[in-house]
C-alpha cells in the first residue's frame, strides 16, 4: 500500500530567515549595482588642491617667519642684558672691594666704625633707612652705599627683565616649532597629491612651471612705467639679479627665498632695512591702493590675510617669489588678489 504520509514543512523561523536574507541580498545587489566607481582626482583638480596647500604653506611660513624674526630679537636682547648684568656686578663687586679694604685698614688699626660695617653687611637699605644712623656717615660714604645701592637696584631690574625675556623666548621656540610643523605637513600633503598623478600628467604639469619660469626670465618690458624712487629702484634690481632663483620658505638669501625673503634682501641692498614678513612689509611704508599709481620698486601685498608679497615691475607686472616649485620671476599682478602697494 502506498504510503500517504505529509511532506515536513519548512518552519515558519526558517523561512523568515531566508526570505530576509535574500532581500538584503537584492538590496545589496542593487547598491552595487548603481553605485558609482570611485574616480581618481583629475589633473586639474590635483593642481587646484596642491595650489591651495601652497597657499595655506605660506600663510604659515609668514607666520614661521615672524616667530623667528621674534625669536632672533630676543636673543640679542638678552645676550645685551646678560653683558649689562655681568658688567654691573663687575662694578658691585669693586666698590664692596674699596669699602672693604677701608674696613681692613680700620679693623688693623683696632678702630673700625659702625658706618664701615654696615658697607660690608647685606641689607644697606634698611641700614640707610635709619635716619639716626645717617648721620654718622660722611658724605662720601653716603654717596658710596646711594652707588651700592643703586647698583644693586639696577641689577635686579635687569635680572628680572631677563628673566622674562627668557619665558617669552622659550614660548616663541615652541610657536616657531609648530609652524614649522603646519608648513611641512602642507608640503608633504601636497607632494602626497602630485604623486598620485601618472608620470604624463605630472610632466605636463612641471613644463607649464617651466614655461611660466622661462617666459619670465626675459626683462619686463618697463617702457612707460614710471621708475620708483633711486633706493626702490636699486632694491628691484637686486631683485632682477636673482631671477631664476628657487622659492625655500624661510629663506632670506642670498641663493633662495621665500616671498619675503626676497623683498627684505633685495632691500637690505639698496641700504634700506624693512621688517622680515609681508604683513610687517605691508605697515612699512605709504600705501597706494590704486594700481594705476603705483611705481616700478613699490611692495605690492596681496590676499586679505597680506600674507604674500612682491615689487611691482612695471606694465601690470610683479616680480616675486611665488611658491615652493618655483623660481623668482615675473607674473600678472591679476594672478593673485592685490591688497595694496607699499611705498618705501
Amino acid at each position: 500500500m502506498a504510503s500517504h504520509r505529509r511532506p515536513k514543512q519548512t518552519s515558519r523561523a526558517r523561512v523568515t530567515v531566508l526570505t530576509t536574507a535574500a532581500a538584503a541580498a537584492v538590496v545589496l545587489s542593487s547598491q552595487a549595482a548603481n553605485a558609482a566607481p570611485s574616480e581618481k582626482p583629475s589633473k586639474d583638480e590635483v593642481k587646484t588642491k596642491v595650489d591651495k596647500l601652497y597657499e595655506e604653506a605660506e600663510q604659515a611660513t609668514e607666520k614661521y617667519n615672524g616667530a623667528k624674526e621674534k625669536q632672533e630679537k630676543l636673543q640679542k636682547e638678552i645676550s645685551t642684558i646678560q653683558d649689562n648684568v655681568a658688567r654691573g656686578q663687575e662694578e658691585l663687586n669693586e666698590l664692596r672691594d674699596s669699602i672693604g679694604m677701608a674696613a681692613a685698614a680700620q679693623y688693623r688699626t683696632g678702630s673700625i666704625d659702625s658706618s664701615l660695617q654696615l658697607f660690608l653687611s647685606s641689607d644697606p637699605d634698611d641700614y640707610l633707612d635709619k635716619a639716626s644712623t645717617a648721620d654718622q656717615l660722611s658724605a662720601q660714604q653716603v654717596e658710596a652705599l646711594k652707588k651700592i645701592q643703586e647698583k644693586q637696584r639696577e641689577l635686579a631690574q635687569e635680572r628680572s627683565e631677563a628673566s622674562g625675556k627668557l619665558t617669552d623666548l622659550a614660548s616663541t621656540r615652541t610657536e616657531l616649532g609648530k609652524k614649522k610643523k603646519e608648513v611641512q605637513a602642507k608640503l608633504a600633503e601636497a607632494q602626497k597629491l602630485l604623486n598620485s598623478l601618472t608620470a604624463a600628467e605630472k610632466a605636463e604639469l612641471a613644463a607649464a612651471d617651466a614655461r611660466a619660469s622661462r617666459s619670465s626670465t626675459t626683462r619686463v618690458d618697463l617702457s612707460g612705467a614710471t621708475a620708483g624712487s633711486s633706493r626702490a629702484m636699486a632694491a628691484f634690481q637686486a631683485a632682477q639679479s636673482k631671477i631664476g632663483s628657487p622659492y625655500v620658505y624661510g629663506a632670506t638669501g642670498p641663493s633662495s627665498f621665500d616671498c619675503s625673503g626676497l623683498t627684505s634682501w633685495a632691500y637690505a641692498q639698496a641700504g634700506v632695512g624693512i621688517p622680515r614678513t609681508s604683513q610687517a612689509q605691508a605697515n612699512a611704508g605709504t600705501r597706494i591702493y590704486s594700481q594705476s599709481d603705483l611705481q616700478v620698486g613699490d611692495l605690492v601685498i596681496f590676499y586679505g590675510d597680506l600674507h604674500h608679497v612682491g615689487f611691482y615691475a612695471g606694465n601690470g607686472q610683479v616680480l616675486h617669489a611665488p611658491r615652493t616649485g618655483t623660481v623668482v620671476r615675473y607674473e600678472s599682478i591679476n594672478n593673485m588678489p592685490f591688497q595694496f602697494g607699499v611705498r618705501i
